[in-house]
Formats: C-alpha cells, sequence, structure tokens
C-alpha cells in the first residue's frame, strides 16, 4: 500500500489519491456502439452481443415466474434462512425512509403541497455470468417495492448454459421482482432504456456493473432515469490506538478482493499500526482464495495516510469521501460528527462492513469515487418523482399577482404578465368572462402602469 504522510497543518490533496476518474474513452466509444445497435435492432442485437459476450445462443431471454419457485426449492434451508432475515431488515429499513405527499393551507386559501409518486417501472441490473449477487438482488428491488413502484424487471447475465444462478432467482422471488430477463451488460441497460420486442422499456434503472454497464447507464440517462454511475468498490478505515490490527486487515481484504481496481485507504496517525495492519494483511493472503485479486488491489490501489492528528485525519476522511467508512475508534460516537462525506459509516469495532453489505438493512449500492461528496446511496426516494400542487384562490392571486407581474415585466417575458393580469381583471371586475375583452385594455392588463419594474429584453 502507498504511503502518504501528512505534516501538521497538511491537508490530502483529491490529486494525491489513485482515482481512475471518468470512464475511458475506449469503453465509452465501445458502450456507445452497443446501445446504438440494440436501440436499432432490438432482440436481434441483444442475441448477438449474448453469444459475442457470453457465449450463449439466446431465442428467448425472458425467464419463466416459476423458475423462482423452483429455485426457492432448490436452494439450501440455511441459505434461504439467511435470505429472508436479510430481506426483511432491508425492508424494515427502507420503509422507514418513505416519504408522502403533504399539502399546506395559507390564510389566504392558497393551497400548496408536494405530491408523491412512484415511477411506474424500475429495471435493476444484477451482475452475474461466472458468480451471483443475490444480495443485490435485496438491495435494488426491496426499496423499489417499497417505493410501490408496479413493475420491477430484473436484467442479468446468463450462466455458461444459459440459466441463472438458482439463488439470484430465489432472492428475485424473495424481494418482490415481477420480470426476469437473461441479457447482461451495456446491451441489458439499452434494451431497459429503449425497449425492444421482448422487453419492455422501464422509467428508472438502478444496480452495479462493470465499466460498461457504468458507461451505459451514463449514455442513456436522460431517456431513463439512473441511481448513479458507479466505480469499484472502496472502503476507508479511521484507526486509532484502540483497534486490532488483525481485524482491520481483514476489513481491507474484504473490499480488495471485489477487484483489482478496488479502493481500500488506512487513515492513522500511527504509522508503526499501518505497518503491523500490513503483516498482518500479509499473513492473513496465506489463507485467501481469492489472493491475487486481493494482493493487485491493495498493491495499486491501497493507501496508508499518516496523520499528525485526528483533526487531520478526518479532514483526509472527507477528501476521500468513500463509499464505505469504518470508525475503528474508542469513541467512534465522538468522531461522527465531523464526517461529511462517506457512502455508509460503520461505527464502532463490532460493525463489520460485510455486515452492511447482507443483512444491517441500509441500502449497499453507494456513491463510489469521491462522489459521496454529493451523492447518496440508493433507497426508497430513488424510485419516486415529486410533483409540486399550486392551487391558488381568488385572495391569494389578489396578493400575489402583483409582485408576480413586476417579476415577468423586469424579465420582458410580456404574456406571463398577461396571464396573471387577466386573472386579476376577473376577480376585481367580478365579470365571468373576458370574451368581450376591449385590445385596448389589453397592455394596460399585462404591464398597469403601476409596474413601474424595468420592460427587460427577455431571456
Amino acid at each position: 500500500m502507498n504511503v502518504i504522510r501528512l505534516s501538521q497543518g497538511e491537508r490530502l490533496a483529491p490529486e494525491q489519491l489513485p482515482r481512475q476518474g471518468v470512464l475511458p474513452a475506449h469503453i465509452m466509444e465501445a458502450a456507445q456502439r452497443i446501445v446504438d445497435e440494440v436501440r436499432l435492432r432490438g432482440d436481434d442485437a441483444l442475441r448477438e452481443f449474448c453469444l459475442k459476450f457470453d457465449r450463449v445462443e439466446s431465442e428467448t431471454f425472458a425467464v419463466d415466474s416459476a423458475a423462482m419457485d423452483d429455485a426457492i426449492e432448490r436452494v439450501d434451508p440455511t441459505f434461504l434462512e439467511a435470505l429472508g432475515k436479510a430481506a426483511g431488515q432491508i425492508r424494515d429499513f427502507h420503509e422507514r425512509e418513505r416519504s408522502q405527499s403533504w399539502f399546506t393551507t395559507r390564510a389566504d386559501g392558497t393551497m400548496l403541497g408536494v405530491k408523491v409518486t412512484p415511477v411506474r417501472s424500475a429495471g435493476i441490473y444484477v451482475p452475474g455470468g461466472r458468480a451471483q449477487y443475490p444480495s443485490t438482488v435485496l438491495m435494488n428491488a426491496i426499496p423499489a417495492k417499497v417505493a410501490g413502484v408496479d413493475r420491477v424487471v430484473m436484467v442479468t447475465p446468463p450462466q455458461k448454459e444459459g440459466g441463472i444462478s438458482p439463488y439470484t432467482l430465489a432472492a428475485a422471488k424473495v424481494a418482490g421482482v415481477d420480470e426476469i430477463y437473461a441479457v447482461g451488460g451495456a446491451q441489458a441497460i439499452a434494451a431497459l432504456a429503449y425497449g425492444t420486442e421482448s422487453i419492455p422499456r422501464v422509467a428508472k434503472i438502478t444496480g452495479p456493473g462493470n465499466a460498461y454497464v457504468a458507461a451505459a447507464k451514463r449514455i442513456v440517462s436522460g431517456d431513463a432515469g439512473i441511481d448513479m454511475v458507479a466505480g469499484p468498490s472502496e472502503v476507508c478505515v479511521l484507526v486509532d490506538a484502540s483497534a486490532d490490527a488483525t481485524v482491520v486487515a481483514a476489513d481491507l481484504m474484504a473490499q480488495a478482493e471485489h477487484d483489482p481496481l478496488a479502493a481500500c485507504y488506512l487513515v492513522t496517525c500511527d504509522e508503526a499500526f499501518a505497518e503491523r495492519v500490513q503483516e498482518r494483511i500479509g499473513f492473513l493472503l496465506e489463507s485467501s482464495p481469492r489472493e491475487q485479486i486481493t494482493r493487485e488491489s491493495l498493491d495499486n490501489q491501497g493507501v496508508v495516510v499518516v496523520a499528525p492528528d485526528m483533526k487531520i485525519a478526518v479532514d483526509a476522511v472527507n477528501t476521500i469521501a468513500p463509499e464505505h467508512l469504518e470508525l475503528h475508534c474508542a469513541d467512534a460516537f465522538a468522531l461522527l460528527g465531523s464526517i461529511q462525506n462517506a457512502g455508509a459509516i460503520f461505527v464502532g469495532p463490532w460493525s463489520s462492513e460485510p455486515l452492511g453489505d447482507y443483512v444491517a438493512g441500509p441500502n449497499h449500492t453507494l456513491p463510489t469515487g469521491g462522489t459521496a461528496a454529493f451523492s447518496n446511496p440508493l433507497s426508497v426516494e430513488d424510485f419516486v418523482k415529486r410533483s409540486s400542487v399550486v392551487a391558488y384562490t381568488p385572495a391569494g392571486l389578489a396578493a400575489d399577482g402583483p409582485a408576480a407581474q413586476t417579476l415577468a415585466q423586469a424579465e420582458g417575458l410580456w404574456a406571463h404578465a398577461l396571464s396573471v393580469g387577466l386573472r386579476r381583471t376577473l376577480i376585481e371586475s367580478g365579470r365571468a368572462s373576458l370574451d368581450d375583452l376591449v385590445l385596448d385594455d389589453v397592455g394596460a392588463i399585462a404591464w398597469p402602469e403601476a409596474l413601474d419594474a424595468p420592460r427587460g429584453e427577455g431571456v
């Protein structure tokens, strides 16, 4: 792991971190070609890409709902019990995130508010192929269902024989997924965004994937909603003298084993402790079946930040803005208020980040690559829309109309002012209709002489 030593008064600079930055141009270009082909040729393009990338010939992509029922029977009961426990706690947490429509009424009778409505359909991407991620199914489908989404569609790459892992299918059943399609990669994102002959389009797309999936999500954003453009997984561990070096080593390895590009940060005020952690990593790696991936990640993407005091250490954490942050400190809760940027915060030595990956309840789909400085974890909020509601009374219009007309005049928007002025005329005159309005009066109604704001040139 690369060591960065900060002196008193020195702050960690973002450019000191080994982050990849934006998606490489060649990946964006390749994803654009795939998206364009699927948008143009639909299922035919999907079949070609499925054969090219997954080595699977697919006549149909839809997975029969009976396959989910069969998967429940095929998986180990212990797994099913764990899946049920995780699903229950994830659902309970996300139920608490639900927001309701609200309305308020002013003294003049004007009603204002917000109407909360779920999106009609959501597509969740679940990585697959050589591995299975039932936890990703739960973390994406459950908040969508809690939000009230009618149609939750899951896409995931087919395995070599063309099917989908029974673990993934069982999770889909437990989470309430409505439709499943055995297709992955950038082509699956394109199908969700634009629709094909066999896969109807969706309103919102969520879920993690490789760089091509992330690139495709960025490309289709605007034509469909997306949750985020996620990069490699990352963890930051902030420690003091109370931490256990072996536990910290295991926690860093838990992220490093995901991907050679996974980023691990250790922030400490004690360089000797950091050296001890690296020794324990070497010891634990001897038993890891994912030694090569883990070692490559830690060697190339791992960073140790040695700070002169805890204040500078916390500032370094906020600069990193990690996806996952663990506080291995004696009084971790005392530091919580100082943490500004982190996707998920694990407080105290017993709060293992993998608990958050699987069973704790909060969502494990989190902002990566420093985007925790301005982004949020996936939540029920990602699957709803908000519509502002405005209902004026005559009294409310009389009170607010003059100010609206003044601002419209300042911007040079004549019809804006006229729209308000005509309503004021109806109220003030007591007339039932303005069909007999004299043209000579229109200008004065739009911009009465009483409005002395400058007449703008328009925008």
